[in-house]
C-alpha cells in the first residue's frame, strides 16, 4: 500500500509539472506527422525561414523612429551607419535566428570600443557582438555574451574582417496577467558552430552600465533590434524561423 500511494503521488508531481510547460515546450502527438522543411544549401535559408535580410535592401526593417532603415547597403551586405538603430516591422517570440557579421578590418580601438554592436530579442535582451580576437574586456561584454549577464563558455571568434556566424535559439519570456514572470526567457547560441551559451536563463532586461535587474511584462512577441554603437560591423545573411 505504501508503494502504491508513493506511485500515485509521484504520478501527480509529474502532471503538475507538465501542466506548468509553456505550449511551445510540449511535445506534440507520437502520431503526429512532422512537418517537413527543405534545409539550405551552401548558407542558403531552410525552405519555412523569414529572410530579414537577403543582401538586397532593408525592407523588413524600420529605424528606431519607424522610418525606413538608412544603413548601408552594398555588394550583399549591410554594414551599420548613421545613428539609427534597426528594429524588424515583424515582431517575433520564440524563435531561432542565423546571423552572418564581421567586424571592421584593419580593428579600431580597444575593448567596447572595437567592432561593437548587438542582437537585441524582443528589443529588450542582447547578444553581445564584439569583435573578441585578443582583444580583453569584461568577460560578461565579450562577442558571444549576454550582455552584463553570461560569458561565453569560450572565445570562439575569428580575426578581425572574417564572416562570423551566430545560430541563436531563443524562448521568450511568459508573464502572468500581474506581470510575474511565470518563465524567464533562454538562449542557446551557436558561435561559428561553437556551442557557446547552453539554454542560459535570461535575468532581466539588458543595460548598457549595470547588470539586470528586473522584468518588465511586455508582448510574447516583439521586435527584433540590431544596434548601432558607432561601429562599422557588417551583416548579411540574416533569416528566423518562428518556433
Amino acid at each position: 500500500m505504501r508503494i502504491r500511494n508513493l506511485f500515485f503521488a509521484l504520478l501527480a508531481v509529474f502532471a503538475l509539472h507538465a501542466t506548468r510547460l509553456p505550449a511551445a515546450e510540449k511535445s506534440p502527438a507520437p502520431d503526429t506527422e512532422p512537418p517537413k522543411v527543405t534545409p539550405g544549401q551552401n548558407g542558403a535559408p531552410p525552405s519555412d525561414a523569414i529572410v530579414l535580410f537577403d543582401g538586397n535592401d532593408l525592407s523588413k526593417w524600420v529605424n528606431d523612429k519607424g522610418g525606413a532603415a538608412d544603413w548601408t547597403v552594398n555588394d550583399g551586405v549591410v554594414t551599420v551607419s548613421g545613428t539609427n538603430q534597426m528594429f524588424t516591422k515583424q515582431a517575433f517570440g520564440d524563435c531561432q535566428l542565423h546571423v552572418e557579421w564581421a567586424s571592421p578590418n584593419p580593428p579600431k580601438g580597444k575593448g567596447q570600443a572595437r567592432g561593437n554592436s548587438g542582437i537585441y530579442f524582443q528589443s529588450r535582451y542582447e547578444v553581445q557582438v564584439l569583435d573578441s580576437w585578443d582583444n580583453p574586456t569584461y568577460f560578461n561584454g565579450q562577442a558571444g555574451s549576454i550582455y552584463k549577464q553570461y560569458p561565453p563558455l569560450v572565445n570562439a571568434c575569428r580575426q578581425p574582417g572574417e564572416w562570423q556566424t551566430y545560430d541563436i535559439i531563443f524562448h521568450a519570456p511568459r508573464f502572468a496577467d500581474d506581470g510575474k514572470v511565470l518563465s524567464p526567457a533562454r538562449v542557446t547560441l551557436l558561435h561559428n558552430g561553437v556551442l557557446v551559451l547552453d539554454d542560459v536563463k535570461i535575468k532581466g532586461l539588458t543595460h548598457f552600465d549595470k547588470a539586470p535587474t528586473h522584468y518588465v511584462k511586455h508582448n510574447l512577441k516583439e521586435p527584433l533590434r540590431l544596434q548601432n554603437h558607432h561601429s562599422a560591423v557588417r551583416f548579411r545573411n540574416i533569416w528566423i524561423r518562428e518556433l
